[in-house]
């Protein structure tokens, strides 16, 4: 490759909490009538003072655990200062330079582990709508989401392919949905994608003097196309000898490609500044450790322990901890079969027959595993003579079981099982198969 793909992201996931990030006003926004989750502290009104939510931060502190992060004892809030409609007060409270959750990692499924740079907490700003009124093209602007607890989490620029990001983005958000603080919703909103993307000749160890942010982005298959033809993009672009401009660009869906929308911000450009009506927050280690304490057993550990104690291969154990109620739903299942089900069997019937956990309850799964098993009783004596016949029309059965080959077993099985037409003890055919040809 001519050019070494340098790319980084940053996530907002959208936290489930009950009310808003600093007011008391309900975080249930969604299909809610515009402007009706408002008061004076989400709308900016002079004189209103906002209070952190408790919850919101303990959240925030669990993915960053969760992401391996260490988490610092001191920690603050700042303002954010630029200018958009969406932004009722002029500026976001966010973190700058002391965030709640720093120098972590995510482990991909090839070994590679991805830095978290930090995992800070902020507020949500509104949402604009381009609508026509009265035959005008406006845009009007809903505060509902305005304040909603929004956590980002910021990647060092690890990644090299469209296929990295997307696997690190899938196992994100089975995360924070299993630490059940969020339900991860792109259509949405609960989850935004951003990646940064940019190119350096492949021996060089500097990175790039510029970086593209692309935004507007909801689905793990789109990141994958952002990334894929900024990376074609550039490319055509360094081989002009030129460097490309470093700007914020929009994903268009329709055709798979970006388009610009500004000159990219730096950070000197936001005014930071700490947050003057949020005193500094400082933790204690014990603190810390009770948050540890409500850490569920996470994806990856879950699948692993599937392995080892249930003894399934790891696809099928990847599968069954794809969401936590899945993962809980087969190990309902196995505690109910007692001994009369293996977990293998158990989990080849979940995966297999795509069973809805909703509808069927694992007591009642295992009745209709047990009732699908069940096999019909053959006399001996005519199930022999049915051998025999299979053998003497397959003649190549003795010729290669002779030479060795012990998959004509089941070629013979299957051919027993065919001139019998029911259900019955595959290991009884085996043993009278083996009688024959021994």
């Amino acid at each position: 490759m001519k050019y070494k793909p340098v790319i980084g992201l940053e996530v907002h996931v959208e936290l489930k909490t009950n009310s808003k990030m600093f007011c008391a006003c309900s975080a249930d926004y969604f299909g809610q009538e515009p402007n009706t989750h408002t008061c004076p502290v989400c709308l900016g009104l002079p004189g209103a003072l906002p209070y952190p939510n408790k919850r919101a931060i303990d959240w925030c502190v669990l993915i960053g655990l969760a992401l391996n992060c260490e988490i610092p004892l001191f920690s603050k809030f700042d303002r954010k200062n630029y200018f958009y409609p969406d932004l009722v007060k002029g500026y976001q409270i966010s973190q700058y330079d002391k965030p709640f959750c720093i120098n972590g990692f995510l482990t991909l499924s090839n070994g590679k582990k991805i830095r978290i740079r930090r995992v800070h907490m902020e507020e949500d700003t509104g949402k604009l709508i381009h609508s026509t009124l009265e035959g005008e093209k406006v845009s009007l602007i809903d505060f509902n989401r305005s304040g909603v607890p929004l956590v980002e989490i910021v990647t060092e620029p690890d990644f090299e392919t469209g296929t990295e990001v997307k696997e690190y983005l899938q196992k994100l958000q089975q995360l924070v949905r299993y630490l059940n603080v969020s339900n991860a919703d792109m259509e949405r909103g609960n989850m935004r994608l951003e990646p940064n993307i940019s190119l350096q000749k492949p021996n060089s160890n500097k990175l790039p003097v510029y970086k593209v942010e692309v935004k507007n982005i909801n689905s793990f298959a789109f990141v994958e196309k952002a990334i894929n033809f900024e990376i074609k993009r550039q490319s055509e672009i360094l081989d002009t000898g030129k460097i490309p401009l470093q700007e914020t660009r929009g994903f268009v869906e329709k055709n798979s490609s970006t388009v610009s929308q500004r000159t990219k911000e730096e950070a000197s450009d936001y005014r930071y500044f700490p947050e003057p009506d949020i005193p500094p927050i400082r933790w204690t280690k014990l603190q810390i450790g009770k948050l540890k304490s409500l850490m569920p057993e996470l994806p990856d550990a879950k699948a692993k322990r599937f392995q080892q104690q249930y003894r399934l291969l790891y696809n099928d154990s990847t599968i069954l901890t794809e969401t936590k109620n899945y993962a809980d739903y087969f190990e309902e299942a196995v505690r109910n079969a007692k001994d009369k089900l293996t977990p293998k069997q158990i989990a080849n019937f979940i995966i297999n027959r795509k069973v809805n956990i909703d509808d069927l309850q694992p007591a009642k799964l295992i009745a209709k595993i047990l009732d699908t098993n069940k096999t019909n009783v053959i006399d001996t004596e005519e199930l022999k003579t049915i051998v025999k016949a299979v053998i003497k029309a397959n003649p190549n059965i003795k010729i290669d079981f002779t030479k060795g080959k012990q998959n004509v077993i089941q070629f013979a099985i299957g051919q027993v099982m065919y001139k019998v037409k029911r259900k019955i003890d595959v290991e009884k055919v085996r043993e009278l198969i083996m009688e024959e040809l021994t």
